[in-house]
């Protein structure tokens, strides 16, 4: 079967799907690997409620299959962590450091060495139609690595967006070629032509072939800025303010220097900045809502939806006001590194929460596990989770893993003279939210809610460390490295350090388990 001229079948298929829209198509037994659909969201977090407005996949997803109440990403970054989706690698083994193309950002260097591993590649080797739609990775089609016409391998449909999340007036790749779009709504809101492209692929693949088994990537820009809203979403929330949770405007005056700068109390006009941003955030998730519905109801329509696992997750959570830092990501507290994660599909225990700390990293392995009935691919990092969608299953599971992150700065902040080089998203109010020294590394321990510490080491000229025991701290308000027992700390350096040149197995073993840290 040829794939090459996929954009006129599916311009094709979609005039044909409206005459024949009432047709259930029936299908008899299937004996082919399952589909998978893979819905990522840009910036969600769980933690503000990222969650809250989303009916439809409490209902469809959540209600229908496993959520994990502990999913964790390794780098609180959108091209690092999704470098870690894509690879199931660390970040310090794929090298995508920060959203930078000299950070290895969708680099020419990530793709020489990178790309042909992803889990697109083995999935495409193991009989499976690939097609990707919607943000890839931050520095994608930047005419110093390739431009539009780089098409990742593994991939049979390409329709990658050109740089970072926009909803309107942007560009595309379609297979190679450039595609722009401009302000209409009805033409140009990008959720909204995922949610149509996704639906006329699955017409086209539930009509043409229904025995190759297909993997599909739908990755979405909300809730990432600027907010824009679908018109029929615009009026909602408008008097719900962000979450104020015990670390809400609270001065980290024991934390990194970058944590302590922040203006405390925050200005009134950084309060104002964050909630329009939080109530932007849920607003174009309203979008993302009704996309999965959609896919649902696509699937169904072509009585494969029993067939199909759909996975849902986000890159990097957020925060809102958190330690008065107004808004981004990118710091090694519970808020920027807790994303949601559900799973639906075949097997899968309905209406389940797991407590296991699982990662970014895990992504990967799990869909490859899923695909090829049982055998992921062991070079990775992470590990398959797919034991752990059955809610009889307890398998021995992980007890730590590494959350790491390279600062980024800039020469000059030109709104904000007065700061100087070293530093970066300095807004609003010029509190920045990262510097070229915000560089940490980090051992998390976790284990069914005991064993709940996070060991951090930053790379400045402070050497500064935090420490946290979250069972008794879980907004990580107090660093207790100066009254934890020292010799806790040379265990968790010890760790670290392991983790810090760890590759494929010796990333998910030896179990750890470090003794109490005794504050004195």
């Amino acid at each position: 079967m040829e794939f090459k001229n996929i954009a006129l079948v599916l311009v094709i298929l979609q005039t044909l799907f409206c005459v024949c829209c009432s047709v259930t198509f029936s299908k008899g037994p299937r004996t082919k690997p399952p589909n998978i659909v893979f819905i990522l969201t840009d910036d969600q977090d769980v933690q503000l409620g990222g969650l809250t407005p989303m009916t439809k996949v409490k209902k469809l997803l959540q209600e229908e299959g496993t959520s994990f109440n502990n999913m964790f990403v390794t780098t609180p970054l959108c091209c690092p962590s999704r470098s870690s989706i894509l690879t199931g690698r660390y970040s310090h083994n794929h090298h995508a450091v920060n959203n930078s193309l000299s950070g290895n950002c969708s680099s020419t260097y990530w793709q020489k060495n990178q790309e042909p591993n992803t889990m697109a590649v083995q999935l495409q080797k193991a009989g499976y139609f690939t097609s990707f739609a919607g943000k890839y990775l931050n520095q994608y089609g930047h005419k110093n690595a390739g431009g539009a016409a780089h098409v990742p391998p593994g991939w049979d449909d390409w329709y990658g967006l050109l740089g970072n999340s926009k909803y309107y007036n942007y560009s595309v790749s379609v297979n190679g070629k450039v595609e722009n779009h401009q302000d209409n709504y009805e033409k140009d809101y990008l959720t909204d032509v995922l949610k149509n492209r996704t639906r006329r692929m699955i017409d086209f693949l539930g009509i043409v072939d229904q025995n190759k088994p297909f993997f599909l990537m739908i990755s979405t820009p909300a809730p990432h800025s600027p907010w824009d809203a679908a018109p029929q979403y615009q009026d909602k929330y408008k008097d719900q303010d962000a979450p104020k949770t015990a670390s809400y405007n609270y001065h980290g005056k024991d934390k990194h220097w970058l944590i302590r700068q922040a203006t405390n109390p925050m200005q009134n006009s950084s309060i104002e900045y964050l909630n329009e941003a939080f109530r932007g955030r849920w607003r174009s998730l309203l979008s993302v809502d009704d996309l999965v519905g959609d896919v649902i109801d696509t699937l169904r329509q072509y009585s494969i939806l029993d067939d199909t696992y759909v996975i849902y997750a986000s890159d990097n959570g957020y925060h809102l006001g958190q330690f008065s830092m107004p808004i981004d990501k990118r710091q090694l507290y519970d808020f920027d590194l807790r994303v949601p994660l559900i799973v639906r599909g075949p097997g899968v225990s309905a209406n389940v929460t797991r407590d296991e700390a699982v990662l970014n990293i895990d992504i990967a392995p799990t869909i490859i596990d899923i695909a090829t009935s049982g055998k992921p691919d062991l070079t990775m990092d992470g590990a398959s989770f797919a034991s752990l969608l059955n809610s009889s299953n307890t398998p021995a599971w992980r007890t730590d893993f590494m959350v790491e992150y390279r600062g980024e700065s800039k020469i000059q902040q030109p709104d904000c003279p007065n700061l100087g080089a070293g530093v970066s998203q300095c807004f609003p109010d010029c509190v920045c939210e990262d510097s070229g020294n915000n560089t940490y590394s980090c051992v998390r321990t976790y284990e069914h809610g005991k064993n709940n510490f996070m060991y951090c080491e930053f790379t400045d000229t402070e050497t500064f460390v935090e420490v946290y025991d979250l069972s008794k701290d879980v907004d990580q308000l107090t660093n207790i490295r100066t009254t934890v027992n020292p010799q806790f700390l040379v265990q968790m350096n010890k760790r670290l350090i392991q983790l810090t040149f760890c590759t494929g197995d010796s990333c998910r073993k030896p179990a750890f388990h470090p003794h109490p840290p005794r504050v004195t």
